[in-house]
C-alpha cells in the first residue's frame, strides 16, 4: 500500500487533476442507485495521498500555497458532481429545441460551482495537515463545514450529502437523529478516509479502533434502535397516493388539460382492494392540476363529487393571489386542501424554490441576455411563508414539502414537530429513470428518521409511497408505474436523543479542536 500512495503522492499536472476527478466520481457510487458505500473506502484514502502531495515550495506565497490542495479538491469534487448529477441534464432534453442548448451548464457548470465548496474543503484541510491520523480528523471536519455550507449558501443545495453514502438501508440510518446530517457527514468521511493510514505505521492502529468503534456504533444504534419500534403500530390514517406517470411534454400543454384532469379523477375514484378500508386521504403530486383551480369551477364540482364525507384530498397546484390583470399577481407552487364540499379549505405554498426552474435569479440582469426560465409553467413562482401542517377531515396534521424542499437537512424538526406525518408532493418526471428520483426518494427517508414522522410521498412518475419514522419502506411504486397506492400510515411518534444539530456542530468543533492541536504539535510543516 506505501507504493500505491507513493505514485499517488508524486502525480502532477494533468494526471493529478485525472486522479482527484476519478476519485470523485467513485465516491459518487455510494449514492443511490449503487449504495456501494465500500467505493468511498478507495475514493477519500486517494484524496488523502494527493492531498500530502499538494505540499508548497518553502517560502512560497499564501495564495500559491492553498492554489494546489484547492485545485486537487476541486477536481474532487467535480467528478464527484459530475457523476452523481448529470440526469438533471435530462430535464432539459424535454424540450430539446427551446433548452438543449443549456445541456453543458446542467451537466457540468453546476458541479463545477458545487466543486467550490470540496475546494474551499481541500483547503482548510491541507492548512491543518499533518501526518498520521490527525490529518484524517482534518479532513473530516473540513468536509463536515463544507456541506454544511453547502446546504444554506446561496439557497443552499445539499443534494448528495457524502454522509448519505454511510446511510444506505434503514439501519444505518437511525443515527441522523442523534448527531444530523452535519455529524453524518463528518463522521461519514472520518472513516471513507481511514484507509490512508494502511500507507504508514504512524496511528493507524489507534485509527482503525476508532473507526471500528464508530462503526459498531452506527449501527449498534440502528439495530437498537428498530428494536425498540412498535411491532404492530396503530393506523394514523389510509391514505391513497395517485401516481399518474403524466409524459412531461403533455404536463402544460392547454389541449390535453381536461385529459390529464380526468385521468387523476378517474384512478383516484377506483374502488379499494376486497377487504380493505376506504381512504381517508387522497394525494396527488406536485403541480398535479393543469390548470388555476379557481379558473374552473367545474373542476371544483368535479372534485367535490370525488371527496367523501370524511375524507380530504391535497393536491399539488399552481395558487394565484391578485387580480390576472393586475401587474402584482404572484404565483405559489402549493399543497392545497380540498373537502367533500369542493372547497379549498387551506393550502401551504414552497418556501424554498429551484433557481432557473421556478423562478429566475437576477431577472432584470440575465433577461437583458436573453436568460429565462428553463422549465415551462404559467409564471415564476414566488416563495410562500412560515412553513406550517394541513389538518385533514379527521383531525390528522400534514406537514408537507414540494419538491427538493424535503432534501434540506433538519428542516421537519426531530420528535418535536407539529405534525403527525410528513407529506412530499414532487414531479421527478423531468429526470426520467436516472439515478435522480431514487436519490431524491433516499433523502425523503432520511428526512422521515430526522423528524420521527411517517412520510407520505406521491410523485407524478415515481418514487411514490409511505415510509415509517424508521425509515422503513411500507410500500411504493416504481418508477413510471401507473395507478394508485392504498397504505395504512402507522401512528409513530420517534423521540430523538436531545438535539441532533447541537450534537453534529459540537462533533465538527472536536474533530477541528483536534486538528488544529495535533497540527501544531507534531511538528509537521505543511510547507
Amino acid at each position: 500500500m506505501e507504493r500505491v500512495a507513493g505514485k499517488v503522492i508524486l502525480l502532477w499536472g494533468w494526471r493529478r487533476a485525472l486522479a482527484a476527478f476519478l476519485a470523485g466520481a467513485v465516491a459518487a457510487l455510494g449514492q443511490p442507485p449503487f449504495d456501494f458505500f465500500a467505493a468511498c473506502l478507495i475514493a477519500f484514502p486517494v484524496l488523502v495521498w494527493l492531498l500530502d502531495g499538494s505540499a508548497s515550495a518553502p517560502g512560497e506565497r499564501f495564495f500559491r500555497r492553498v492554489f494546489r490542495p484547492f485545485l486537487t479538491g476541486w477536481w474532487f469534487g467535480f467528478g464527484y458532481f459530475v457523476a452523481g448529477l448529470w440526469w438533471t441534464g435530462n430535464a432539459l432534453l424535454v424540450e430539446a429545441d427551446l433548452f438543449a442548448w443549456a445541456l453543458p451548464l446542467a451537466v457540468f457548470g453546476l458541479p463545477a460551482l458545487l466543486a467550490i465548496f470540496h475546494g474551499l474543503a481541500a483547503v482548510v484541510a491541507r492548512l491543518l495537515w499533518s501526518d498520521g491520523l490527525g490529518r484524517i480528523a482534518a479532513i473530516a471536519f473540513a468536509f463536515g463545514v463544507a456541506e454544511w455550507l453547502r446546504g444554506v449558501v446561496l439557497t443552499g443545495f445539499p443534494w448528495n450529502a457524502i454522509g448519505q453514502a454511510a446511510m444506505p438501508v434503514p439501519l444505518l440510518m437511525q443515527s441522523v437523529g442523534v448527531v444530523g446530517m452535519t455529524g453524518m457527514n463528518a463522521l461519514a468521511v472520518f472513516v471513507f478516509a481511514m484507509p490512508a493510514l494502511l500507507a504508514s505505521p504512524k496511528g493507524r492502529l489507534a485509527g482503525f479502533g476508532l473507526a471500528g468503534l464508530l462503526i459498531a456504533a452506527h449501527a449498534g444504534y440502528g439495530a437498537w434502535r428498530l428494536s425498540t419500534a412498535d411491532a404492530a403500530p396503530e393506523t394514523l390514517v389510509n391514505v391513497r397516493i395517485v401516481q399518474p406517470s403524466i409524459d412531461q411534454t403533455e404536463k402544460w400543454d392547454a389541449s390535453v388539460r381536461d385529459r390529464i384532469f380526468a385521468t387523476y379523477l378517474d384512478l383516484s375514484a377506483r374502488p379499494p382492494a376486497e377487504g380493505a378500508p376506504a381512504p381517508d386521504l387522497i394525494v396527488w403530486p406536485e403541480t398535479s392540476v393543469p390548470f388555476i383551480l379557481a379558473d374552473r369551477p367545474d373542476a371544483l364540482v368535479a372534485l367535490g363529487e370525488l371527496v367523501a364525507d370524511g375524507q380530504t384530498l391535497l393536491v399539488g397546484a399552481v395558487r394565484v393571489e391578485g387580480a390576472s390583470q393586475a401587474q402584482d399577481v404572484r404565483y405559489y407552487n402549493a399543497v392545497v386542501g380540498i373537502n367533500a364540499a369542493g372547497e379549498t379549505y387551506d393550502a401551504v405554498d414552497k418556501i424554498r424554490l429551484v433557481p432557473f426552474g421556478e423562478y429566475l435569479p437576477f431577472a432584470d440582469l440575465l433577461g437583458r441576455f436573453g436568460m429565462k426560465r428553463l422549465v415551462q409553467s404559467v409564471s415564476d413562482f414566488s416563495p410562500g411563508g412560515p412553513r406550517r401542517s394541513i389538518e385533514t377531515a379527521d383531525g390528522v396534521k400534514a406537514l408537507p414539502f414540494i419538491c427538493y424542499e424535503i432534501i434540506f437537512p433538519g428542516i421537519a424538526g426531530y420528535g418535536d414537530v407539529d405534525a403527525d406525518v410528513i407529506l412530499n408532493v414532487t414531479n421527478d418526471a423531468w429526470f426520467g429513470n436516472t439515478p435522480g428520483p431514487y436519490q431524491h426518494f433516499r433523502q425523503a427517508q432520511i428526512r422521515a428518521v430526522e423528524a420521527g414522522r411517517p412520510l407520505v410521498r406521491a410523485a407524478n412518475n415515481g418514487i411514490s409511497g409511505v415510509v415509517d419514522a424508521y425509515g422503513r419502506v411500507i410500500d411504493a411504486f416504481a418508477i413510471d408505474a401507473v395507478g394508485v397506492l392504498d397504505v395504512s400510515v402507522p401512528r409513530q411518534r420517534v423521540e430523538g436523543l436531545g438535539s441532533p444539530a447541537l450534537a453534529g456542530a459540537s462533533f465538527l468543533v472536536i474533530l477541528g479542536l483536534w486538528s488544529v492541536l495535533t497540527c501544531l504539535f507534531s511538528g509537521y510543516r505543511s510547507d
